[in-house]
């Protein structure tokens, strides 16, 4: 609610942002996009093994009309504008990546799917704590030395609409590379995982699209962003 008054992002802007993001993530799911980035697994039950191979939590049908009814969660003092539907959901979920050296990948006779050009972290004023990854993101792109427009993709954590927006006009970036396939306002946000859960879409889209360079970032509470580029090829 606090990035959300300061940057005058409205209740009508934020859950267009969810409801973009729900219907990216259908999309994507329903195309297999995240086929490739999702390792199955097997789950005990009473009924026996059942294999869970798709994201659950993502919403599709959503739409602007029935996000709208819903009611805000912080501020209930009919100014609030934050609610359950254009903020993440908090989830179960793990992600892993292969970390090495190009002379290791080499000796392995392994194709790397990008390699690490820099990153960077960044501290904001608790209070605004999901607005971290604006200087993040600016010193990460800055060490690499490119600019914001020779980025093809952005990944950027959706822990909540109004940060998404906020971020998004903050840089000036464009929306159209931003969380293509969704963020976690639709997939959810796994606290321990969703930096690494980030990179790896960010990577699997980057080969997808045929894009070269990709950001991925996300904020910390506390006060915290962390931002890390990379490039294939």
């Amino acid at each position: 609610e606090n990035v959300a008054k300061k940057w005058q992002v409205s209740r009508e802007d934020q859950d267009k942002v969810a409801v973009l993001s729900q219907n990216r993530t259908e999309n994507a799911q329903k195309a297999g996009h995240f086929d490739k980035e999702i390792v199955p697994v097997f789950v005990s039950s009473r009924k026996g093994l059942t294999e869970v191979k798709t994201d659950e939590f993502p919403r599709h049908g959503s739409n602007l009309e029935a996000m709208s009814k819903l009611k805000p969660h912080f501020v209930t003092d009919g100014t609030g504008t934050v609610t359950p539907a254009n903020a993440s959901g908090i989830n179960d979920g793990a992600a892993a990546v292969v970390l090495m050296k190009k002379s290791e990948a080499n000796n392995r006779g392994l194709s790397p799917l990008a390699e690490i050009v820099s990153w960077s972290q960044a501290g904001v004023e608790p209070s605004i704590m999901g607005i971290g990854p604006i200087p993040a993101i600016k010193q990460a792109v800055a060490k690499a030395g490119w600019s914001l427009e020779d980025v093809d993709v952005f990944e950027i954590n959706e822990a909540f609409a109004a940060l998404s927006v906020a971020i998004v006009k903050e840089l000036g970036l464009n929306p159209e590379k931003v969380n293509i396939e969704g963020g976690a306002i639709a997939l959810g946000h796994p606290l321990g995982a969703s930096g690494c859960r980030i990179l790896v879409t960010l990577l699997h889209t980057l080969e997808r699209t045929g894009g070269t360079r990709g950001v991925a970032a996300l904020c910390v509470g506390g006060g915290m962003g962390i931002a890390m580029c990379v490039q294939r090829g």
